[in-house]
């Protein structure tokens, strides 16, 4: 038995007529979210609302990523800060705001943070407010006191 072969006849593409632009398709293209772009921060702005806290000089150097010796070259000169430490400074006013909301005042909030309060994940401290994942933590941890689940 002999296989009978059948040659495939390729067709090229013809087009039948001119495609205008208004005719072609859209190219579908998924939106990207703009990163929003944080202002200028400088001393005056931090030290405004740093004043209305009772952490000291070496914390606040602690949980912005920075030495104590750059905010007094900040203080001298009203310098600006890099935009990752206005980043973190934003992320922990809102914790604070979060955290005067439920105890009442920031130095009620700055006690329970140092009494290293139990948390279903471990215990939290100080340090917690040093790092992305420790702010999250804490801000999970006063969401659940808020809705009174207390470990």
């Amino acid at each position: 038995m002999k296989k009978i072969e059948t040659q495939k006849k390729t067709v090229l593409y013809k087009q039948k007529s001119t495609v205008t632009k208004v005719a072609e398709p859209m190219a579908l293209y998924k939106t990207v979210k703009a990163i929003p772009q944080l202002k200028e921060f400088t001393y005056t702005e931090f030290k405004k609302i740093a004043d209305k806290t009772p952490f000291t000089q070496a914390e606040w150097a602690a949980m912005l990523h920075v030495s104590e010796r750059t905010l007094q070259r900040y203080a001298k000169n009203n310098g600006h800060f890099a935009p990752i430490n206005s980043e973190r400074f934003q992320q922990l006013n809102h914790l604070f705001s979060r955290g005067k909301k439920l105890f009442g005042t920031v130095a009620s909030f700055y006690n329970w943070i140092h009494a290293n309060p139990p948390m279903l994940e471990g215990d939290l401290s100080f340090s917690s407010l040093t790092s992305f994942d420790g702010i999250q933590k804490v801000l999970t941890q006063i969401g659940r006191i808020e809705h009174g689940i207390l470990a």
